[in-house]
């Protein structure tokens, strides 16, 4: 057995009597755990705080949680006004949001308020996506808009106005179907793919549209790749097509045409993809289907190098870094989660009055924050820990891996070291 994966693959589907979702390796295409208890909806598996894992059950109207190691049993059931359309963690594991029909709720994860029942959409919400800082959120429905929230215009004290979207994206003429948040925070750009049959790329800033793509079918599913070189979409005839973002010839409006410019087509799916992702390092996308399989994909050759087979429909498929606690048996969530409450400003006998907002960190955050050296060195040690028990693997292999991460760590070490003698030569530097 080899060491554990930097990255997973998580999948679920429709059809699935034995499990709800699945993790796969990457690299060996093995089957690693699987979660039980009913079916997961599309755009509706995230992973939150590191700690849990949660879904929103097919056509129910409520969300599954397991503990991230605890794959036999569901933890809780958070019911929910309706049936939940889409769901998503904010990455730094403070908020929960859901689609709910045309609403969008938002919890405060720490204490289980609701704090927010946005209601801007005028129908179904189909997507929601939050910025990888936590800052802002994205939604996606079927009145053809996307809309963006600043998370701290949402999280407010005045009970008397309704919070307003940032900015309101209203150039698709149908329906959204999916959408996806670039890096970098605020100055992050996003992707909506739309049954209109374009992808439309926006400046999250300022709302702007700064590319459309033109295809000859309804696209379904789109993500970008880390750097975003790339734009990846999924049709409805099961094509995925690659369109380049940094070719000569970019105007605002395009119409796809494979070329030698990095416009190319993946080909392999024999129906609808409803879902894509790329690697940390961009060289792998994976692809889910109604054609019930997973693919995964290398980017630069567009050859499929695995077809992982499900029991129905594919309803989420996503490349994450592997979560530590995953691989731990004896490990548990630092912060049991709370009952997550139904209404805004539930009654008084729940302690707190109307429009009081907690601010309380999460247990591990109130220590003072870990500089990225010390949480090298713990990361080293704690994969020394788990190696010296061999949960994973033959000795010979792990003291190689150990020498790459101490190799990384001094490498790490020296980085930050001319980083900061850059840093202060510029700050000391007479005017």
């Amino acid at each position: 057995m080899m060491a554990a994966p930097l990255e997973v693959l998580l999948s679920s589907d429709s059809g699935s009597q034995l499990w709800n979702c699945t993790v796969f390796d990457p690299h060996s295409g093995s089957s690693l755990l699987s979660y039980r208890g009913g079916n997961s909806g599309a755009r509706s598996l995230t992973v939150l705080g590191g700690e849990y894992l949660l879904s929103a059950q097919l056509g129910k109207n409520f969300i599954n949680v397991w503990e991230l190691q605890r794959k036999d049993q569901l933890q809780q059931k958070i019911v929910c006004p309706g049936v939940v359309t889409c769901l998503s963690a904010s990455p730094n594991g403070l908020f929960l949001a859901a689609g709910v029909a045309e609403a969008i709720y938002l919890w405060e994860v720490c204490t289980g308020k609701l704090l927010s029942v946005l209601s801007r959409h005028y129908q179904d919400v189909t997507c929601l996506k939050f910025t990888d800082d936590s800052s802002h959120f994205v939604s996606g429905g079927k009145d053809n808009l996307a809309l963006v929230w600043s998370l701290s215009s949402v999280v407010q004290l005045d009970v008397s106005h309704a919070p307003e979207p940032r900015h309101i994206m209203s150039r698709h003429s149908l329906p959204i179907t999916d959408l996806h948040c670039g890096l970098m925070g605020a100055q992050a750009r996003v992707a909506t793919a739309s049954l209109d049959q374009t992808v439309k790329v926006w400046e999250l800033s300022s709302g702007e549209l700064l590319l459309s793509i033109l295809f000859d079918v309804e696209i379904m599913s789109v993500t970008f790749d880390p750097a975003e070189y790339f734009v990846f979409c999924g049709g409805s005839d099961g094509n995925i097509f690659q369109v380049s973002l940094c070719s000569q010839s970019l105007g605002r409006e395009k119409s796809f045409q494979s070329d030698g410019e990095g416009n190319q087509v993946f080909k392999g799916h024999r129906n609808m993809v409803t879902c894509l992702s790329v690697s940390m390092d961009g060289t792998l996308l994976l692809s889910g289907s109604h054609d019930e399989t997973v693919r995964l994909w290398d980017i630069q050759s567009k050859q499929s190098i695995r077809c992982l087979t499900h029991k129905g429909p594919v309803t989420n498929a996503i490349i994450t870094p592997a979560p530590a606690n995953m691989f731990l048996p004896d490990s548990r969530p630092t912060v049991p989660l709370p009952r997550f409450s139904r209404h805004v400003h539930a009654s008084e006998s729940d302690g707190g009055e109307p429009g009081e907002v907690y601010v309380r960190l999460r247990l591990h955050t109130q220590e003072e924050e870990e500089t990225y050296l010390q949480k090298a060195d713990t990361l080293n040690s704690l994969m020394n820990a788990m190696t010296d028990k061999s949960v994973f693997g033959d000795g010979e292999n792990t003291k190689v891996r150990i020498a790459e991460l101490e190799e990384e760590v001094q490498t790490l070490k020296k980085m930050n070291k001319d980083l900061y003698d850059f840093s202060s030569q510029l700050l000391t530097k007479p005017t």
